[in-house]
């Protein structure tokens, strides 16, 4: 069986571009709003608390300009992958002190521990590359961001 990749989990319609969000609170909240669009979500409220004491046990702001804002759930019975863009960065507690302006946040099923880790690697390999960083921050559509994230994963 072939492992499925990043771009196969996101949801095309939750993406967003243009986040309004100005602190780090609000923007897991607006990311959170928009994955909750996929209809995937069960139990809105409890997946949106694990997301929220996740971040609790230590900032999922990587550097880099990146935060994967992130939980396992009894919330969701498939992994699903939101994305969004802040154009002028949020002060976040990154490791770097920097603010960030990419999230891919995702809610996993408790039990597929091992498919979590695997995406969670897989993200933070890619976007090492400053030029695969360029290249979401520039990109104008949802489409755009899909086929970016497909081509450096292959």
């Amino acid at each position: 069986m072939e492992s499925k990749k990043i771009a196969d989990y996101i949801q095309m319609d939750t993406i967003c571009l243009d986040l309004k969000s100005n602190n780090k609170n609000s923007v897991i909240r607006e990311l959170y709003e928009n994955l909750k669009k996929c209809g995937l979500v069960k139990d809105e409220e409890l997946a949106l608390n694990d997301i929220l004491k996740r971040e609790e046990m230590g900032t999922t702001g990587i550097g880099k300009k990146i935060a994967l804002p992130h939980a396992k759930t009894k919330s969701v019975d498939e992994l699903i992958i939101t994305f969004g863009i802040s154009r002028d960065g949020i002060e976040y507690e990154s490791l770097d002190e920097d603010k960030v302006n990419i999230f891919f946040m995702f809610l996993c099923p408790e039990n597929q521990t091992q498919e979590y880790l695997r995406i969670l690697a897989r993200i933070s390999r890619l976007i090492r590359e400053t030029r695969f960083v360029d290249s979401l921050l520039s990109a104008k559509s949802n489409d755009e961001i899909v086929k970016i994230i497909r081509e450096e994963e292959n």
